[in-house]
């Protein structure tokens, strides 16, 4: 399809007479090194163009459109490197081009500092829209960045200069544009397990929910852990829950300094209750870090604080740890009655004694408190 360079079709807006399933073939043709028709737009395609151009085979415009010059700018760079010219930019062709022959566009996040293939179908797409990027050249530079950042705000995104998946949807929404990024492989760290440890014990040590531990390692929690196995612990969601981590600690430390009550007993218990996870809510109803239910909240803000309470990470903590101090001065300063208080109730403790799951609770609390 012919396009004028003053006023052709816009991408994005898209290139309204080429048919799509057209488009999504030549993509395709791209990836496997199949025939693409001649004078089908498409994006990719002026990836091609820029990497043909750096090596000084091809003096057209950078317009996205395979025509003749194209497919002849790629065959003499095929028999340059003893490729077969075929005039299909298959794999071979585009590893041959070097650092501006890959990846495919929408094959991973772009962000300052990358060179390739899919930087330079993003400077295209830039200028088809109307944001300069400067001389499409592959380069993910300060122009790419202010371009980017520009076009961002004009369809109301964060302006961070990245392209992802939300600004790419934006940009273009063309088969060939299709954005894709592979997810990352998960890394894992190595745990050898000792004599004596519990997966309640070693989610306490690395700061993650047990069960994330019990999935990764296909486990069941409920049957006994063998010293000597390995287990793997996910690296990148360790890091998230220890950055989180240290700021929910730090709520429950000054709210147990606040109120009296042993530090490590209030991390046990949050840690037992949610793996310090503000979001969550049970099938009951209970919420946030220490899991307070909507009568117990109101108990506290009424009966023991005689004030109302913020219902955020702070508010939360500061009822939970109000109510374990309550019921710690109920049960003569009995950790283990208070505990099991705690997740049964005070009445059901005294009237019936400790359930069974409330026995293995009030274990699993004072081990971490142990360790936390």
């Amino acid at each position: 399809m012919a396009r004028s360079r003053a006023g052709g079709d816009r991408v994005g807006a898209n290139f309204p007479r080429v048919r799509r399933g057209a488009l999504a073939s030549s993509v395709v043709a791209l990836a496997l090194g199949t025939a693409a028709p001649l004078g089908a737009a498409n994006p990719q395609l002026a990836g091609l163009q820029v990497a043909l151009r750096a090596h000084g085979l091809y003096p057209g415009p950078i317009d996205g459109v395979q025509g003749p010059r194209t497919r002849a700018a790629l065959r003499a760079f095929q028999g340059r490197h003893g490729l077969v010219p075929d005039g299909l930019a298959g794999p071979k062709t585009r590893a041959a081009l070097g650092r501006l022959g890959t990846p495919l566009y929408g094959r991973r996040i772009l962000h300052r500092g990358l060179v390739g293939w899919d930087v330079a179908v993003l400077q295209f797409l830039l200028r088809e829209r109307g944001f300069h990027a400067g001389k499409p050249d592959g380069r993910f530079g300060a122009k790419t960045v202010a371009a980017l950042a520009a076009f961002q705000r004009s369809v109301r995104l964060t302006p961070d200069g990245v392209l992802g998946r939300r600004t790419a949807g934006k940009l273009c929404s063309l088969p060939s544009c299709a954005f894709h990024p592979p997810k990352p492989r998960p890394r894992y760290l190595r745990y050898l397990v000792e004599p004596g440890d519990t997966l309640t014990a070693i989610s306490g040590r690395y700061g993650l929910p047990l069960g994330t531990i019990a999935r990764a390692n296909s486990l069941d929690p409920a049957r006994i852990l063998l010293a000597g196995a390995t287990l793997r612990i996910p690296v990148s969601a360790a890091r998230r829950s220890a950055a989180g981590r240290q700021g929910v600690q730090a709520v429950l430390d000054r709210w147990a300094a606040h109120y009296g009550v042993d530090r490590h007993l209030v991390r046990g218990v949050a840690w037992m209750e949610s793996g310090y996870q503000q979001r969550v809510t049970s099938a009951v109803g209970a919420r946030g870090v220490m899991q307070i239910t909507d009568p117990t909240w109101a108990y506290v803000e009424t009966v023991i604080l005689g004030r109302p309470v913020s219902h955020d990470l702070d508010g939360n903590v500061q009822v939970g740890v109000a109510y374990l101090r309550e019921l710690l001065h109920e049960f003569n300063a009995d950790v283990g009655q208070a505990l099991a208080a705690y997740v049964q109730g005070p009445r059901s403790v005294r009237e019936g004694g400790l359930l069974l799951e409330t026995r293995l609770y009030v274990a699993d609390v004072l081990a971490l408190r142990d360790r936390l």
